[in-house]
């Protein structure tokens, strides 16, 4: 793969492009930690491709990529994010990104707006939020606090960090050729498959690398004023399940012009768990769809941004439908069925 060097460090960087209807806009998209360019690859990259020139690269101690001894705040790395699109060419483009990865690209977004088409976020967690978090306003660390405790890990749901940590203890597990307890697994997820002992080995080398954990686990720079200004079209996912959707709900009342989308039943790594819902809402989100102007506020409620999810749904191979008053009904033997319950079941509400 090529590289490029930015600040004085080598990163590691793919471009892929469908060159049949002309030139694209770009799309960036940016991993988070533990992980590298391949978190994006498959299926992302060819499906994107068909609509964008696509870059993938890995961040700094990460992938391929160079591991120096500094450099690792979110504020530096999105120094690199500026210096790899300058190197490439790319004025302006659409952005895509996961957990930390979302935390440089807002970062990112916060110095050089002007060179954002829009903002695609996937369960990413910011500092102001994180530091204020306990397992009571978690739901899900009530869970998950049983199972570490069972397994005698010494590690608690309510910490900063705490999905960091844990990758930490898993690559630890994985290097040793101890099991991951099944009920961990979707939490750990980049570190699992045919290349989780090359992912964990690097993980803990960079933990391991000068100022790297210091650097990574420190205030991100995202304060309220500095998101607020961010006005560019944004699209903010969160799984159910996971401790980031904190986050999501803080920045509910910081852009009211976004539109967030819940994940159902879904954990941290719902990309690599949930991909054709992802792929699916993202092409609805950059074709306007969300923007449609008949999506309007129920009588009575401030105008707001409020999570939102399709009505009609699958789980389990069944079919329901969900509404803020009754919550998850059914299940339907086909998505026909649930749409007609639901329509009746909203004629019932008219006057």
């Amino acid at each position: 793969m090529p590289t490029a060097c930015v600040n004085g460090v080598r990163l590691n960087y793919v471009q892929i492009e469908d060159r049949q209807g002309g030139p694209h806009d770009d799309l960036l998209m940016v991993h988070g930690l533990a992980t590298s360019l391949a978190f994006w690859y498959v299926p992302y990259a060819a499906e994107f491709a068909r609509q964008f020139r696509v870059t993938l690269f890995d961040l700094r101690g990460h992938g391929r990529s160079e591991m120096p001894a500094t450099g690792y705040t979110p504020q530096a790395l999105a120094g690199d994010l500026v210096a790899l699109m300058d190197a490439l060419g790319i004025e302006r483009a659409h952005f895509v990104a996961h957990s930390f990865g979302g935390v440089v690209a807002m970062n990112f977004a916060c110095g050089h707006a002007h060179r954002v088409r829009s903002l695609v976020l996937a369960d990413s967690h910011i500092s102001a939020v994180r530091d204020a978090a306990t397992r009571r306003q978690w739901p899900f660390g009530w869970r998950i606090q049983p199972i570490l405790d069972r397994h005698g890990v010494d590690l608690d749901t309510r910490v900063p960090f705490f999905g960091y940590r844990l990758l930490t203890l898993v690559a630890q597990w994985q290097l040793r050729g101890e099991p991951v307890p099944p009920e961990l697994l979707e939490l750990v997820a980049p570190l699992m498959g045919g290349q989780g002992s090359r992912a964990a080995a690097q993980w803990l080398k960079l933990m391991e690398t000068g100022d790297a954990e210091r650097e990574l686990m420190g205030d991100d720079g995202l304060g309220l004023e500095r998101l607020r200004a961010l006005r560019f079209p944004i699209l903010a996912m969160y799984g159910d399940n996971s401790q980031a959707h904190l986050t999501g709900e803080f920045l509910l009342d910081v852009w009211p012009h976004a539109e967030f989308r819940r994940v159902r039943d879904a954990g941290h790594f719902f990309p690599t768990s949930r991909p054709d819902e992802v792929i699916g809402t993202c092409r609805r989100f950059w074709s306007g769809e969300f923007d449609d102007p008949r999506r309007c506020q129920r009588a009575g409620e401030a105008r707001r941004a409020w999570f939102r999810s399709d009505r009609v749904f699958t789980a389990g191979g069944q079919w329901f439908y969900a509404t803020r008053e009754n919550g998850r009904v059914g299940p339907f033997a086909s998505a026909q069925s649930a749409a007609e319950a639901l329509s009746s079941f909203l004629a019932s509400l008219q006057p």
